[in-house]
C-alpha cells in the first residue's frame, strides 16, 4: 500500500501548469491528508490550521496554490455544484434509480470539468461534513483570504455575465452564487409549471401563481445586490424578504399536491418531483445565506458540509426508495387497515359468521386440491406445471372472494395494519386494555378462520376421493403419490422453511394489491369505465356503472388473489430453474393434500408415525403462514404510520395478564361486551 505524502511533499508537488487530471488528483491527495487516518475532527481541524501556517511561512507555495486555485476556477464549472449537486436531472423515479445504481457501481474520473463530479471525489466521506462544520471563524477567514482572487485576474470570464454597476465589483464567489441562484430558481419554476403538478395543486395555490413571479423577484434581488455588494441596503433587504416569501408560497403551493395524492392515489414519480422541489427551495435559501448574510464564511462552509451529506445520499438506493415510497406504503397500510377491520370479529354473531365464511373457503379449496393433482398428473414442464397450478389457485381464491368467503392465511397481511394503527392511540386512558382486547379479537378471528378452513377442506377432500373411488374405482391419488405427499409435508423435512416462504408471499400479495388499487385510483379507471364513450357504447350505461362500482370495490381483492395464486404456482418453478429447490406450504392446501393421501392409504395411516409428523407439520405451517405474513405487514404499517416510542413492556404485561385470567377470550367471544380497564396501569 502506497504511503500518504506529508504536507511538505504535497506542497512541493503542487504544479498549477500540470494537466487537468493531475491538478485534481493533487486536490484529492490534499484532502486525504487533511482527513488523516483516524477520522478525528480535532485532528483534521488542526491539519487545516497547519496548512495555513505552512503557506504563510512559504510565500512561493502560497503563490503557486493561488495560481492553482485560479486555474481551477477557470476550468471547473462551480455553478452546477451549487445549483444542481444532489438533484436529479430526471423527473422519473425509475430513471433516478438507474442513475444511482450507475453512480454506486461505476468509478468516476478526476479528469473532468464538472465541479459536481470532482466534489464527489474530493469530499467523499460523511466525516468530511463533521470537520468542515468544526472549522472556527478565524480559520475560515484565513482560508477566504488565501483563496480570494480579484475578478480582473480571471481569464475565462467567470464574472463576465454579471453587469457592473458603479464602482463596486462582485467577487468570483459572489458571481457564482448569483448564477447558481438563477439556475436553481429556474428549476423550481420549471417543476412548478409542469402539468403533473399544476393540475393537482389546490385552487388557492393556482390563483396566487407564486411560480410566475419568482423569476422577477430574483432578478430584482440580484439588481439590488449589485448596486453595492459590500453594504446591504433597505432596498436589498426588502427584495430579499420578497424572494423568501415567494419561495415559501411556492413550497406551500407544491405541498397542496399531497392532499390530492392522498385522496386520488399516490404517484411515486410525483412524490419524487415534490421532494426535489422542496429540496431546491431549501438550497436557494442556503445560497441566499451565503450571499447576503453577515457571516458568509460560516454559511459557505455549512453549505459545503451539506453538499457532502447530499452526495452520500445521492448514491443511496435505499434512501431513494424509502423517501419516495413512504407515502405509497402509508396508503397501502391505510387501505389494508380498512380491509383488515372486516376480518376482526368482536361479537359472537361475527365469530359464527367467520366460521361459516371460512368453511365455505375450505370447501372451495378441496376442489383446488383435486385440480392440483390433475395438473401434476399431466407431467408438464416445470414452468407450465407451475403456471397452471398458479392459475388453479388464483381462480379458487377469486371464487372465494366473489362468494364472500375467506381463506385464513390471507387475513394477517390485512389485519396487521389495523393493529398497528391502534398503537398510535395508546396514550389515551384505558388504551392498553383496549389494545389487548383487539389482540384477543384478532387471535380469536384467526383461529376461527383456520378452524373453519380445515374443518371443511379435509372432509370435503375425503368425500371427493370417495366419490371418485365409487365412480372410477380409484381414489384421488394413488399410493405412490400419497406416500410422496407424506414425504413432502412431514415436519422432519424443510416444511417450516417453505411455510415461512409462503408467509412472505402472502405478505407480498397484499403489497401488490395495495399498489394495484392505488394505480387504479390514480388513473381514475373507475371513472373511465363509468363514462368513457367507447365503453358505455359497448356495455351500456347501466352495465358500465355496475362494472365501475364492482371494480372499484374489488380491485384490491382481485389483485391480491390473482397475484398470490400465481406466486404460489410459479415461485417454485422459477426457484427450480436456479436449482434452489424451494416449495410453498399453504396450511389449507396442505391439509387437503394430507386428506387425499389418507383417503388413498386407508385408515391404517392413522397408526403410522409419518402421518402424525405431517399433522405436526400442518400445525407449524399454519403458525408460520400467519405469523410471518402478520410480522412483515405489521412492520410496514408501523413505519408507514410513523409509530414509535411504544411501551412494549406494558403491552406484554397486559397480554400475559389476559392469558392468565381469561384465556378463553382468545378462542371464544364473550356473550356480553366487556368494560375496558388498563391492567398495565393497575
Amino acid at each position: 500500500m502506497t504511503a500518504r505524502p506529508d504536507l511538505a511533499e504535497l506542497l512541493d508537488a503542487l504544479d498549477p501548469q500540470a494537466d487537468l487530471a493531475q491538478r485534481h488528483l493533487w486536490l484529492i491527495q490534499l484532502l486525504g491528508w487533511v482527513r488523516g487516518r483516524h477520522a478525528s475532527v480535532p485532528h483534521a481541524v488542526a491539519r487545516v490550521n497547519l496548512l495555513l501556517d505552512t503557506l504563510q511561512q512559504r510565500p512561493e507555495a502560497r503563490a503557486r496554490l493561488q495560481a492553482w486555485w485560479l486555474k481551477l476556477l477557470g476550468t471547473v464549472d462551480a455553478t452546477s455544484l451549487l445549483a444542481d449537486y444532489g438533484f436529479s436531472s430526471r423527473s422519473a423515479f425509475t430513471s433516478e434509480l438507474t442513475e444511482r445504481l450507475r453512480l454506486k457501481w461505476l468509478p468516476s474520473t478526476p479528469e473532468t470539468t464538472d465541479a459536481s463530479s470532482l466534489f464527489s471525489l474530493v469530499l467523499c466521506q460523511p466525516f468530511d461534513a463533521r470537520w468542515l462544520n468544526a472549522l472556527e471563524e478565524a480559520t475560515l477567514t484565513r482560508l477566504a483570504e488565501l483563496l480570494q482572487a480579484d475578478c480582473a485576474q480571471m481569464t475565462d470570464g467567470i464574472c463576465a455575465w454579471v453587469p457592473q454597476i458603479g464602482p463596486s465589483r462582485v467577487t468570483p464567489w459572489q458571481a457564482t452564487l448569483l448564477e447558481a441562484l438563477t439556475f436553481c430558481t429556474g428549476q423550481i419554476r420549471a417543476t412548478g409549471f409542469s402539468p403533473e403538478l399544476r393540475l393537482r395543486m389546490s385552487a388557492p395555490a393556482l390563483e396566487t401563481a407564486p411560480f410566475h413571479a419568482l423569476d422577477s423577484d430574483v432578478i430584482a434581488l440580484q439588481a439590488a445586490f449589485l448596486v453595492d455588494p459590500e453594504h446591504p441596503s433597505a432596498a436589498r433587504q426588502a427584495a430579499l424578504q420578497q424572494v423568501l416569501n415567494r419561495l415559501e408560497a411556492c413550497r406551500q403551493a407544491a405541498a397542496s399536491v399531497y392532499a390530492h395524492l392522498d385522496s386520488n392515489g399516490i404517484s411515486v414519480n410525483l412524490v419524487f418531483q415534490l421532494r426535489q422541489l422542496r429540496s431546491r427551495v431549501l438550497r436557494v435559501r442556503t445560497l441566499l445565506d451565503c450571499l447576503m448574510s453577515g457571516h458568509p464564511h460560516r454559511h459557505t462552509v455549512q453549505l459545503f458540509a451539506h453538499l457532502v451529506l447530499v452526495g452520500q445520499e445521492r448514491r443511496s438506493v435505499r434512501a431513494l426508495i424509502a423517501a419516495n415510497s413512504s407515502m405509497l406504503a402509508a396508503k397501502v397500510a391505510e387501505r389494508s387497515s380498512e380491509t383488515g377491520e372486516h376480518y376482526i370479529t368482536r361479537t359472537r354473531a361475527e365469530y359464527i359468521q367467520m366460521l361459516r365464511d371460512a368453511a365455505g373457503g375450505g370447501a372451495i379449496m378441496s376442489v383446488t386440491t383435486l385440480m392440483k393433482f390433475v395438473v401434476l398428473s399431466m407431467s408438464l414442464s416445470a414452468f407450465w406445471s407451475g403456471f397452471y397450478a398458479g392459475l388453479n389457485y388464483a381462480l379458487s381464491f377469486v371464487l372465494i372472494q366473489l362468494m364472500h368467503w375467506t381463506v385464513a392465511t390471507k387475513q394477517p397481511a390485512m389485519t396487521a395494519p389495523a393493529m398497528a394503527a391502534k398503537l398510535k392511540e395508546l396514550g389515551a386512558p384505558g388504551a392498553i386494555e383496549s389494545f389487548v382486547d383487539e389482540v384477543a379479537h384478532l387471535v380469536r378471528s384467526q383461529v376461527a378462520a383456520i378452524f373453519g378452513n380445515l374443518a371443511l377442506v379435509a372432509p370435503a377432500v375425503l368425500l371427493i376421493s370417495t366419490g371418485l373411488w365409487l365412480a372410477f374405482g380409484a381414489p384421488m391419488i394413488d399410493a405412490a403419490v400419497a406416500n410422496h405427499v407424506l414425504d413432502d409435508l412431514t415436519l422432519l423435512g424443510p416444511t417450516a422453511l417453505f411455510a415461512a416462504l409462503t408467509g412472505v408471499l402472502l405478505f407480498a400479495s397484499s403489497i401488490i394489491a395495495g399498489w394495484i388499487e392505488n394505480w387504479f385510483v390514480l388513473h381514475r379507471l373507475d371513472s373511465a369505465i363509468r363514462y368513457n364513450p367507447k365503453i358505455t357504447a359497448a356495455l351500456g350505461r347501466a352495465k358500465a356503472e355496475r362494472w365501475a362500482t364492482f371494480m372499484r370495490h374489488n380491485i384490491s381483492g382481485l389483485a391480491a388473489n390473482v397475484s398470490l395464486g400465481l406466486m404460489l404456482g410459479l415461485v417454485p418453478a422459477f426457484a427450480a430453474f436456479f436449482g434452489l429447490g424451494l416449495e410453498v406450504r399453504h396450511v389449507t392446501l396442505s391439509t387437503g393434500q394430507l386428506a387425499a393421501a389418507a383417503a388413498s392409504l386407508g385408515t391404517d395411516i392413522l397408526r403410522q408415525g409419518p402421518f402424525w409428523w405431517c399433522v405436526a407439520g400442518i400445525a407449524i405451517t399454519g403458525a408460520l403462514n400467519v405469523g410471518v405474513s402478520f410480522y412483515f405487514a405489521f412492520l410496514l404499517a408501523l413505519r408507514a404510520h410513523n409509530v414509535s416510542g411504544v411501551d412494549r413492556r406494558r403491552i406484554y404485561q397486559a397480554i400475559r395478564h389476559r392469558i392468565r385470567t381469561r384465556l378463553g377470550s382468545f378462542f371464544w367471544p364473550a356473550s356480553t361486551p366487556e368494560q375496558p380497564k388498563d391492567v398495565a396501569n393497575g
